[in-house]
């Protein structure tokens, strides 16, 4: 998945400035004029952060940002706003749970560095999403394995701590051997 960003902002020229803010950076950059619209854009393309004004027409940032999380709560979420209370930001902590939180105007540098801190965490974050599904995959595998041969992964060792195969031909062991191969690869 490609490095998406969504700016979700009803105002065209703050969209064009975080725009700019990040021309240098290797992301593909999306942008919606309302929550709503952000909405309609995380339902077609995968993205991986989203910066959201609080103070939109309709729904507020802190509103889409909930509904970010309860729909797509690996995206990464950050708050912008131009008039920071503290109601705005404990709503958007506690119902979006959000990231970061900036205040308009925004330090371009401090901006650019908490979504490439953002991007790496969700990309850590899918890495071991997907190795997890790994861990889990094998470990039922090999139940199926220890269910079709008992004790398959029981080991005995010797003095030196070689594993000690003892009654199970040769043939049988290359067989069994060559079916975990399968389950392994």
């Amino acid at each position: 998945m490609k490095d998406a960003v969504l700016i979700v902002d009803d105002e065209p020229h703050v969209v064009s400035a975080l725009r700019r803010a990040l021309v240098d950076e290797a992301y593909e950059i999306l942008s919606a004029g309302s929550g709503a619209e952000g909405l309609k854009v995380l339902e077609t393309m995968p993205v991986k952060v989203v910066v959201s004004d609080e103070r939109m027409p309709g729904m507020t940032g802190a509103e889409f940002l909930g509904i970010v999380k309860r729909k797509y709560p690996e995206v990464i979420r950050i708050m912008l706003t131009g008039h920071a209370s503290l109601e705005a930001a404990m709503k958007a902590v506690n119902d979006g749970e959000i990231y970061r939180f900036f205040t308009k105007p925004w330090n371009d540098l401090e901006l650019r560095l908490a979504i490439r801190s953002a991007l790496e965490r969700f990309n850590l974050e899918e890495e071991n999403r997907r190795l997890l599904k790994i861990v889990k995959r094998q470990a039922m595998e090999l139940k199926v394995l220890e269910k079709r041969y008992p004790e398959i992964t029981r080991l005995e060792r010797d003095e030196n701590g070689n594993i000690v195969i003892d009654d199970i031909p040769e043939e049988e062991f290359n067989r069994i051997l060559k079916e975990c191969e399968v389950y392994f690869r």
